[in-house]
């Protein structure tokens, strides 16, 4: 028995309210997940490098370029990897799926602030915002666009710029909170605001590192290669970032395009401030036994969900 799709959150720190369902094929999927080289790509996917405003980005894509695109988007201290195991069930289900890593982050290290014209010191929204939309401006139609985390700030961002460019929307583990969202982080955000960007950057990293969560041992050896190539400066600035999240429920709430909040029950944020969100913007709202990351640990049952979205997307 698993739960999935909470019917009912109550607010402040009030118990969650779900329905019990049989396992599904995705849930038995994912529950059979074994030992995962990510370091290595999917079967027929294709790297290749991406011009974006702040430099060349390192991209992956699969499927054929005439199926409506999906663009899968990480996070800060995420990469492409993230959706090795989603981009073969959305390719087979017939997208073109893209993923690339963020300015700054793992093999797109070499884009920054210094290749803006005119040249900047510090990676801002815009800087992301805009590279992303010259991956969707790059594609032959409109695109189902997931943000994951620090992404699905710039994503919400893109879609209120450039609407045309987006036929749905899903915030995978995005914060739920505009303002300082590292403020309603469980346990330790009250202790946020005490520390520097660049002091708070590394404490994340270094917990991460040490991996208190008991991260399997081959996710956690590509987590810290990838580290020795991101680039400091970008993970000082996205936490500082992230500490100045717009509020752009609104305008979300107001846009024609189907979305969709997708979180774990064991997400950084509690789960009850992720179904406000979702409730705020008119998404709907799905939660599956993972943490941060369900595109990792319940690729299967997220990818069914996207596959209903896209569905309601005509």
């Amino acid at each position: 028995m698993a739960w999935r799709n909470l019917a009912r959150v109550r607010g402040g720190r009030g118990a969650l309210k779900a329905h019990p369902v049989l396992l599904d094929d995705a849930q038995r999927l994912d529950a059979q997940l074994g030992e995962i080289n990510w370091a290595t790509p999917p079967e027929g996917s294709v790297d290749r490098a991406f011009s974006a405003p702040s430099g060349t980005l390192a991209m992956r894509t699969m499927g054929e370029q005439t199926d409506p695109p999906v663009v899968l988007v990480p996070g800060a201290m995420g990469s492409k990897e993230d959706f090795s195991l989603m981009m073969p069930v959305l390719a087979a289900a017939g997208y073109y799926v893209i993923s690339f890593d963020l300015a700054g982050q793992y093999e797109s290290a070499g884009a920054g602030p210094e290749n803006l014209t005119p040249p900047r010191t510090h990676y801002e929204y815009d800087l992301f915002v805009n590279d992303l939309l010259a991956v969707l401006d790059s594609l032959t139609g409109p695109a189902h666009v997931l943000g994951y985390s620090f992404a699905g700030i710039v994503s919400q961002i893109a879609l209120t710029r450039r609407p045309d460019l987006f036929r749905s929307l899903c915030l995978l583990s995005c914060p739920p909170v505009p303002g300082q969202s590292f403020r309603a982080v469980s346990r330790v955000g009250r202790f946020s605001p005490l520390v520097n960007d660049k002091m708070h950057a590394g404490l994340i990293v270094w917990g991460i590192r040490k991996n208190f969560v008991g991260v399997p041992a081959a996710r956690m050896d590509f987590i810290r290669h990838r580290f020795d190539y991101t680039r400091n400066d970008s993970l000082r600035d996205i936490v500082g970032l992230m500490k100045q999240s717009p509020d752009l429920r609104a305008a979300l709430k107001a846009a024609p395009q189907p979305k969709l909040v997708a979180v774990g029950r064991a997400d950084v944020w509690p789960q009850y401030l992720h179904y406000s969100f979702a409730e705020a913007i008119g998404a709907r709202f799905a939660a599956y036994g993972a943490g941060h990351g369900p595109c990792e640990d319940a690729p299967h049952q997220l990818s069914r969900d996207l596959l209903a979205l896209y569905a309601s997307a005509g």
